[in-house]
C-alpha cells in the first residue's frame, strides 16, 4: 500500500477511532465451530459453551469446569471440536483444552505464560486459518511477544518479539504464517507483518502517509481484499477504507462507509472470490444512536444495505459462505442457540462509459483498470519524475466534475442494467463507410475523451502521496514460558507484501 484515495466528503462530522468491543463469540476460520462464555440464568455464573455450525441445524454443548469462570475469561474453538480456554490469575496466564466427555467436561492443561510486569497484557489472537493451533499476543511496555499457546510440542512457545506496542491481529494467508499487527511506535500506528516461519521476521505492510495512523481490520486471503482504518484522508479523524494486498491501486475511503454519528466495524468478508476483491460481500457492524444493526457492502458499490440485527445477536459475530450467505449466531430467552441466515444482495452490474456519437469498435469495450499513477487524467509527459504524478492527479480532477451527477442518479438498491445501456441504434453499424470519407484530421478523438478515467466503480477518487518508513529495534521478551525464543529482524524496504 503506497497511496490512498478518498471520496469527496458530504460535510458529515468525522468520527474518532474507537475500537469495537470484542465479539460475543468466536468462530473458527472454516465455520465449523464457535465458542463463547455463556451466563447461567439461575446461578448467574459463567461457563464455556461450544456451538457446532456445520450441520443442518446448529446445536450447543456446555463445557462447565469444576468452578465458575471469571467474566473476562477468553475461549477459542479449534476445528477438532476442542475449546481453548485462557484464564488469568496474578500475572499467570494458564491455557487448557476443554472437550465433552459424556455428562462432564474433560480438561487438558497446556501450560502457562508468566507475565510479572504489571504493564503487560496478554490476549488470544483470532483463530488461525488451519484451525489446529492458537496464538496469543503479550503486549509489554516497549515490545510485543507472539506466543503459540496450543498446537505446539512442548506447551506455550515464544515465536517472535516485535518492538513497540502492538494491537489487532489479522491473518494474511491460509496457512497461518503471515500475521499482521498494528504497531504503535514513535507516536504513530502502522501495520507490520510478522513471518512466523522465519523467526518472527518483521516487514512493513501499511503506511499510507508519514504522519497517519493506519490499522488493518480484516483481510481475505482468497481475493486479497483488505479493510483498513486510517486518518490519512482527514488527519486526526479515522475513516474506514479498503485496498487489495499486493496491488498498485491506492487505498479507497468510500463516503458510504462513513455515516454521520455512527461507528462502522467490518467483521466478515465473503471468501472464495479469487482475483475479484471488488465483488466480495462485507458484513458491517453499525453502532448508532438508535442501537446496533448490520450492514452489507461491496467495494464495487457506493451504498450500504442496512438490515436489522436478529434478536439476541451475539454482537460482532458472523461468517460468510462462499455462496454469499451471511450467518449470524444469536441466543434469546426462548432460543438457546440459533443462526440467522441472510443472502447478500446481487452485485450491481458495472456501468459502462456513455457511447460517443460515432462509436469506434476498439473503444466500445470497457477500458482496462489501471493504477492511479498511470490513469490518463493528464499528459504524463508534462509531469515531473518520481511521485509527482499522484499529486498532480489529486490537484487536477477534471473528470470528477462530470461523474457525481451519474452517481446521484443511481438507485439505493441493487437494480438491473440502467436504461442508458441498450444496444446502439441501428445507425451505429454504418460509421465505417462514413469514416472512409472523413478528412484526415477528423479521426482525432474529441478533446474530452482523453480525460475520461477507466470505467471502474468507486475508483475515481483523489490520491494522497504516501511515504515508506523504518522499523524500530528489537526489544526484550514479554512473558516467560516453555518453548523456544524468536529473533526480530527488520528487512530492507518492503512497502507492500503479498502472501506467498
Amino acid at each position: 500500500m503506497t497511496a490512498c484515495a478518498t471520496e469527496p466528503g458530504n460535510g458529515a462530522a468525522e468520527n474518532e477511532y474507537e475500537p469495537a468491543a470484542r465479539p460475543a463469540c468466536v468462530i473458527t476460520a472454516d465455520g465449523t465451530y464457535a465458542a463463547r462464555l455463556a451466563l447461567d440464568g439461575e446461578s448467574q455464573s459463567w461457563y464455556p459453551e461450544r456451538w457446532t455450525l456445520d450441520g443442518a441445524e446448529p446445536y450447543a454443548v456446555p463445557l462447565p469446569a469444576h468452578q465458575p469462570e471469571e467474566p473476562g475469561t477468553e475461549v477459542l474453538p479449534l476445528t477438532d471440536g476442542r475449546v481453548l480456554i485462557h484464564r488469568e490469575a496474578d500475572g499467570r496466564h494458564a491455557f487448557s483444552l476443554l472437550y465433552p466427555t459424556g455428562p462432564g467436561t474433560g480438561e487438558l492443561p497446556l501450560g502457562a505464560v508468566e507475565c510479572p510486569d504489571e504493564g503487560t497484557r496478554l490476549r488470544l489472537l483470532p483463530p488461525a486459518p488451519d484451525g489446529d493451533r492458537a496464538y496469543a499476543l503479550a503486549v509489554g511496555r516497549g515490545s510485543t511477544a507472539v506466543w503459540l499457546v496450543a498446537g505446539g510440542a512442548f506447551g506455550p512457545e515464544h515465536l517472535a518479539e516485535v518492538s513497540g506496542r502492538c494491537s489487532g491481529g489479522v491473518w494474511l494467508d491460509g496457512t497461518g504464517r503471515l500475521l499482521a499487527l498494528d504497531r504503535r511506535q514513535d507516536g504513530r500506528t502502522k501495520t507490520v507483518v510478522v513471518d512466523l516461519e522465519r523467526g518472527g521476521e518483521v516487514s512493513p505492510l501499511l503506511q499510507i502517509a508519514e504522519n497517519s495512523n493506519d490499522r488493518l481490520l480484516l483481510a481475505d486471503p482468497d481475493s486479497g481484499l483488505l479493510l483498513i482504518r486510517s486518518d490519512a484522508p482527514s488527519p486526526g479523524h479515522h475513516r474506514l477504507g479498503w485496498g487489495v494486498l499486493g496491488s498498485t491501486l491506492p487505498v479507497r475511503f468510500p463516503e458510504s462507509l462513513h455515516p454521520a454519528d455512527c461507528a462502522v466495524t467490518p467483521f466478515a468478508i465473503q471468501p472464495g472470490q479469487v482475483l475479484m476483491p471488488e465483488n466480495c460481500a462485507v458484513a458491517l457492524r453499525i453502532d448508532g444512536p438508535s442501537g446496533t444493526w448490520v450492514g452489507l457492502w461491496r467495494p464495487s458499490e457506493r451504498q450500504v444495505h442496512h438490515l436489522p440485527a436478529p434478536e439476541g445477536w451475539l454482537t460482532g459475530a458472523g461468517l460468510w459462505s462462499r455462496e454469499g450467505v451471511l450467518q449470524l449466531p444469536y441466543a434469546t430467552g426462548t432460543v438457546a442457540y440459533g443462526v440467522a441466515r441472510v443472502q447478500a444482495p446481487a452485485a450491481q452490474p458495472e456501468r459502462a462509459t456513455p457511447t460517443p456519437p460515432e462509436p469506434e469498435p476498439e473503444r466500445a469495450a470497457t477500458p482496462r483498470p489501471v493504477p492511479l499513477q498511470q490513469a490518463p487524467l493528464t499528459s504524463r509527459a508534462a509531469l515531473p519524475p518520481g511521485p509527482a504524478p499522484l499529486a498532480a492527479h489529486a490537484a487536477t480532477p477534471p473528470p470528477r466534475a462530470a461523474t457525481p451527477p451519474a452517481r446521484t442518479a443511481t438507485p439505493p438498491a441493487s437494480v438491473a442494467t440502467p436504461p442508458a445501456r441498450p444496444a446502439p441504434p441501428p445507425a451505429s453499424p454504418a460509421p465505417p463507410p462514413a469514416r472512409a470519407a472523413t478528412p484526415p484530421d477528423h479521426p482525432a478523438p474529441p478533446p474530452a475523451r482523453p480525460a475520461t478515467p477507466p470505467a471502474r466503480p468507486a475508483f475515481e477518487d483523489e490520491a494522497v502521496q504516501a511515504e515508506s518508513g523504518g522499523l524500530g529495534a528489537a526489544a526484550p521478551r514479554n512473558g516467560t514460558g516453555r518453548g523456544g525464543g524468536g529473533e526480530t529482524s527488520t528487512p530492507a524496504e518492503t512497502p507492500a507484501l503479498a502472501p506467498g
